[in-house]
């Protein structure tokens, strides 16, 4: 990559692609468990179904950085552990295991057979595995496919031996599957189409006699070649094939799925036909015939069917009959195929039935489910309908059957899994005044889609809520004895005494604890074996198990002001800024240390470390001052009380706390010292548990407030809760063992404590002005909170109010019944019994109608009300496409709603009858809207944009300047800019950036005086635009359908000429270049993230961080680039890139910078995830990586986390 741009993006993903394209299952870890894998885009995906909470739990998640096309499992016979194979884009077959023990996938065969990238002809499109594991076929969607044997060596490792050619010019692949033969010879069908003849007859009649063919391919593993065994027409719309079971538990061959039929077909078998049922219904077209689009085959003990699943989500039973001889026992001959209606789920890209008895629905759109199997729907009295019926040669007609769709019976929904594919647009806006912003965005499809707010923050599960009799100051837990798996007592600090509660059944208050009541308290331990302590500022109350109680008294005219303990150790600090030192004795006694140390300054707090495993002490004790440092002594017996170390702070220390974590870094655990500052900042430093040294010092703001750090527990490993204007939890990430900081999704708390009893073992307790409250955590893994509010159609976008927290969306459906429609249809004919039943939508999807169009206008309220506040259903046929807010000058600034939308529109070939913009008036604060009138346009509106008091519309391949009249809008000007169509606006001045659906953008400029538009530079690469931002007055950033995203500036010399004041004659009359603008845009940066960018805009994503680019994906990706600073940290971050690339080698075998350059070369963009993945590196890579930037290890992860958190979470 050319280091000289001048401009450099640095691209990090917040949140991964969620749509699944494929699942897969198998016993990956090599237990009885079954795990699924899941392809997201570029990403694999394995998942942990629990059987008994039924939930899902994310493993592990690692980008291939290539495009996952197809997984396959497999296993050799006799083995307990399932291999993944992966077909992508690189142009290689990839073997992976699943290493439980290290938590990672790890390659065993990389075979290269082509040339990368997603081709005709190069295999990587179907895959199929040998049922017994013996053998795979790749193959690509024309002519060639490989075979790999798969076998075992002498040192029973996996072997792969080199590719067997089966290949066939001419010819098209539909569908690929491994049959099941027992132990014979690997068998693969296919489904071929040749096309030899249609290529070389012009007259079409040969591709009306064009046959699709079911074909065998058998490996001879004797002779070790593949030949083409059998070969038979099957139903020319036939698209999907799904395996038989053979051998010993069923009659083998293949399940023919076609439209409007299930075909069994098999060499030595009868073909057997069964229609697809039909929905029946007072608005089903009964006409309308359906496609197989998913399906999955389960075996049980001696029995085994299928679950197919039509394009409406309908799932179908399908099961085989087989012969009987004169015993009554089975022959392997098939005597008929059934089918019967089963239970409707979304529809699915994928199906999987697991042995425990659930099912995964990885779902084309919106959330993904898990249900569980009531029952398999063998005893209710939906009609079976069988082969007998049904004539087995795919030419001859017969009468189609129909089914009645009702509410689930067979499953139930256990878990639905949160996924934002599609996104369709986006906005990040703060209007609940958070410190941070929260993102707004539009997902899903038909009645399933959603508007959804994101924050980023952990989910908290709230136990108690209990009011308490006056305010508090502080709240600790204790347990009784050191053996004691629970807490004993919740004790309150009030400003003039202490509450002790008893933790039981109930919460009550006890009095006869030994506890000091009339004083507050400063903190409290569970001592050595059994005994307690109470600090309180007049002393030290030491409560022995039997009651008996030692105080020590602090010195007269001094009071304690801070304190810290653990089970052995005892620390105060004086109000004349001395430290009094405490260690327990061998008869659980506390002994005093002879010498007090006198503090610079006023102590404001102090810490000891948890006593570590085998010893008998912690080794230091963290003094913070309210001279803004923090010092390390050491509490050796031969150096006690010691300067060990001094860090200085930016302001005194409100709270220390000394803890070991899990560490990235070292692989094991580290002594970290964690600082809250008065102002507000948190610091974390890496505390040296030989010398006391401090190093490496990473920093966060967390809000306004003084912070507060408290030290507890989440899911068996240590937490540091630090609390500000709200509260915040320092976890170490389950997969990457780095440190993480996320805010909690809950109320500013004041104090808080670890908390563990019966109904909760792992808890908090917090107080918050009269409140006690008791929590838990139980996700780490997402920590972006996801809020939904059901659409009724597919959104297409979204605009927010100028001023109140509201949200405006478009929403249109094509080939769907409108409302009006429906209920014509409902209340026409006299209803048959079951036909008048109207289903929930949002489970059955609307009627569908080819060329009609649904369409409505939404008012959301995300903050208050939580819901659609008003629905506008559009009528005629038309669909709206294009939203904007409009201030018009002539209306004395008012701002309206202006809605263009399309009448018959055909999506393509591209077609309509009329375009319309409809002006709304905004009513009550915009809670509602009133309709003004509308303007008939030669063309349905793509863009629309407020500009200069007047309204802007992109209108074919015209722009236009519209005012507000009485009865309709009037244009004002107009311009030809584009060639094909405008799909996008923004602007700043009097310059206005256009996007084309195909041309990229151009720059226009209107001049006043002379009303003219006027377009002055345009782009060299043929773009098809899908959203762009203006980045500066020069810069525009946007996304194309391909799923790149780049950065475009304007020459400056033309930026300045376009505004020169007067006339635009001087711009008029510039020559052309090459048929377009006089000038070109420059390319500053380009960037290839996989997803097709949805909506980009230029923000904020944390307090006080610096501007972003902000970009959302189709998949459900949510993206930032952010600009670096400074050309050392470039230089850093490229060397960084360069040394990941040969050391952590993408897992699918594609090569990292070319997958980044997949239509043009990558540009002024380092990728952030790439970078990210050091922290995962063996450490000897992680060691020579750093010695060769000449830096430590620790050094460069801060340097990668700091860029994260500094601007995104």
């Amino acid at each position: 990559m050319a280091t000289t741009s001048s401009m450099f993006m640095y691209s990090l993903t917040i949140q991964p692609p969620t749509s699944v394209t494929q699942a897969i299952l198998g016993q990956f870890a090599g237990t009885k468990e079954q795990q699924i894998v899941t392809a997201s885009g570029s990403r694999l995906t394995i998942h942990r179904p629990d059987p008994t909470q039924g939930k899902i739990t994310t493993l592990l998640a690692q980008d291939v950085f290539g495009i996952v096309r197809t997984l396959a499992a497999f296993r050799l016979a006799g083995s307990n552990k399932d291999y993944i194979i992966i077909g992508s884009d690189s142009g290689r077959i990839t073997i992976v295991e699943y290493l439980p023990a290290q938590n990672r996938f790890s390659r065993l065969h990389l075979e290269t057979f082509g040339k990368s990238g997603i081709r005709r002809v190069i295999p990587g499109q179907y895959l199929a595995v040998d049922p017994k594991g013996r053998a795979c076929l790749i193959a690509s969607v024309e002519k060639n496919k490989l075979v790999y044997v798969l076998n075992r060596n002498a040192q029973a490792e996996l072997t792969i031996s080199s590719p067997l050619e089966a290949h066939k010019p001419q010819t098209l692949v539909f569908a690929l599957v491994g049959l099941d033969v027992g132990y014979e010879n690997p068998v693969f069908a296919c489904l071929e189409v040749d096309y030899t003849e249609c290529d070389q007859d012009p007259t079409g009649q040969a591709l009306e006699e064009l046959e699709k063919s079911l074909v065998y391919y058998e490996l001879d593993l004797g002779l070790n070649h593949v030949v083409r065994k059998w070969s038979d027409p099957v139903d020319r719309t036939a698209t999907m094939l799904l395996q038989v079971p053979g051998g010993a538990d069923g009659p083998s061959g293949v399940l023919v799925c076609g439209l409007d039929n299930i075909t069994y077909r098999h060499s030595n078998q009868n073909p057997f036909r069964v229609a697809i049922p039909r929905r029946r219904g007072a608005t089903e077209n009964p006409e309308r015939k359906r496609q197989i689009v998913a399906g999955v085959m389960h075996k049980m003990r001696a029995a085994f069917f299928f679950l197919l699943q039509s394009e409406d989500g309908d799932l179908f039973k399908v099961t085989l009959d087989m012969l009987e001889d004169d015993d009554g026992q089975v022959t392997g001959e098939v005597k008929k195929l059934k089918i019967k209606y089963f239970d409707t789920v979304p529809v699915a890209s994928s199906l999987c039935i697991l042995k425990s008895g659930f099912l995964f629905v990885a779902s084309e759109t919106g959330n993904h489910h898990f249900y569980q199997f009531e029952k398999l729907g063998d005893d209710d009295n939906e009609t079976e309908f069988d082969s007998d019926a049904f004539p087995a040669d795919p030419t001859e007609p017969y009468t189609p059957v129909f089914f009645h769709p009702r509410a689930a019976e067979n499953v139930n929904l256990v878990e639905s899994i949160d996924s934002m594919n599609p996104q369709l647009d986006c906005k990040v806006a703060n209007l609940t005044d958070e410190d941070a912003p929260q993102i707004y965005s539009l997902c899903g499809t038909g009645a399933r889609s959603t508007f959804r707010s994101l924050k980023h923050g952990l989910e908290v599960n709230d136990i108690v809520d209990s009011e308490l009799p006056g305010d508090p100051s502080a709240v600790w837990t204790t347990k009784i004895t050191r053996e004691d798996q629970y807490d004993a007592y919740i004790v309150l600090s009030f400003t003039n005494g202490t509450l002790v509660l008893s933790i039981g059944e109930t919460v009550e208050e006890v009095t006869d604890t030994g506890f000091l009541s009339s004083a507050p308290t400063l903190a409290v331990q569970q001592l050595g074996e059994d005994a307690l302590i109470q600090v309180h500022p007049k002393g030290i109350r030491h409560i022995r198990a039997d009651r008996r109680v030692n105080e020590w008294p602090a010195p007269q005219h001094r009071s304690i002001v801070a304190a810290t303990t653990n089970e052995r150790q005892v620390a105060v600090a004086l109000s004349s800024g001395e430290i009094v030192y405490f260690e327990m004795d061998s008869d659980g006694s506390l002994a005093e240390y002879d010498e007090k140390r006198e503090m610079s300054g006023g102590v404001t707090c102090l810490s000891l470390g948890e006593v570590p495993e085998g010893r008998v002490r912690s080794q230091f004790l963290a003094v913070g001052c309210d001279d803004s440092t923090v010092r390390i002594l050491s509490l050796d017996p031969d150096s006690t009380l010691e300067n060990k170390s001094v860090q200085a702070l930016t302001s005194a220390p409100s709270a220390l706390a000394i803890m070991a974590m899990a560490d990235s870094t070292s692989g094991g655990s580290t002594l970290y010292l964690h600082i809250g500052l008065y102002s507000g900042v948190y610091l974390r430093t890496v505390l040296d548990e030989v010398t006391g040294e401090l190093s490496d010092t990473r920093t966060r703001f967390l809000g306004p407030r003084a912070a507060k750090l408290f030290r507890v527990s989440v899911k068996g490993q240590p937490a540091v809760l630090a609390l500000s204007s709200r509260p915040w939890l320092g976890y170490s990430d389950p997969q990457t063992k780095g440190f993480m900081l996320t805010p909690l999704d809950y109320t500013a708390l004041a104090w808080g404590s670890n908390f563990s009893s019966e109904q909760c073992e792992e808890g908090m307790v917090g107080i918050e002005n009269k409140n006690l409250r008791i929590f838990s955590i139980e996700k780490l893994g997402n920590n972006l909170l996801q809020q939904s509010i059901p659409l009724t159609y597919t959104p297409r976008k979204f605009i927010r109010h100028p001023e109140q927290p509201l949200f405006y969306t478009i929403e249109s459906d094509n080939n769907t019944l409108s409302p009006s429609t429906r209920s014509q249809l409902l209340n026409a004919q006299p209803v048959v019994n079951g036909d008048g039943v109207v289903l929930p939508p949002e489970e059955f999807g609307y009627p569908r109608a080819q060329g009609h169009w649904a369409s409505c206008i939404h008012i959301i309220d995300p903050i208050t009300t939580k819901s659609v506040l008003q629905q506008i259903d559009l009528t005629d046929n038309e669909a709206a496409t294009s939203i904007a807010a409009v201030s018009f000058a002539s209306q004395d600034d008012e701002t309206f709603l202006v809605v263009g939308t399309g009448k018959d529109m055909v999506v393509a070939p591209r077609s309509f009858s009329a375009g319309f913009i409809y002006v709304y008036r905004f009513l009550e604060d915009g809670k509602e809207l009133e309709f003004i009138h509308k303007t008939k346009v030669e063309q349905p509106p793509q863009a629309l944009l407020s500009f200069q008091g007047r309204l802007l519309a992109g209108i074919g391949t015209e722009l236009r300047i519209y005012d507000l009249g009485l009865k309709q809008l009037l244009r004002k000007c107009q311009a030809a800019v584009v060639p094909n169509l405008i799909v996008g606006l923004q602007t700043q001045g009097s310059r206005i950036i256009v996007s084309d659906v195909q041309e990229s953008v151009v720059f226009v400029v209107y001049k006043h005086q002379e009303n003219k538009l006027i377009p002055f530079a345009d782009d060299v690469i043929a773009r098809w635009a899908t959203c762009t931002t203006m980045v500066d007055y020069e810069t525009v950033a946007g996304g194309d359908k391909f799923g790149n995203l780049w950065l475009l500036r304007c020459p400056q010399k033309a930026s300045e000429e376009a505004d020169e004041d007067g006339s635009g004659a001087h711009l008029i009359h510039e020559r052309q270049y090459l048929q377009g603008a006089p000038n070109r845009l420059a390319l500053m940066s380009h960037f290839f993230p996989q997803d097709i960018p949805t909506s980009i805009q230029k923000t904020q994503l944390v307090a006080g961080g610096r501007d972003v680019l902000v970009w959302t994906g189709f998949m459900g990706t949510l993206g930032v680039m952010v600009p670096f600073v400074s050309r050392e940290d470039v230089d850093f971050f490229q060397t960084l890139e360069q040394h990941l690339r040969a050391e952590d080698a993408p897992l699918a075998g594609r090569d990292h910078l070319i997958y980044r350059s997949y239509y043009v070369p990558v540009k002024g963009a380092i990728d952030g995830d790439l970078c990210e993945r050091f922290a995962l590196l063996p450490n000897d890579k992680k060691q020579m990586i750093a010695g060769e930037l000449d830096r430590s290890v620790r050094e460069i992860e801060r340097k990668i986390s700091d860029m994260r958190t500094r601007v995104a979470y």
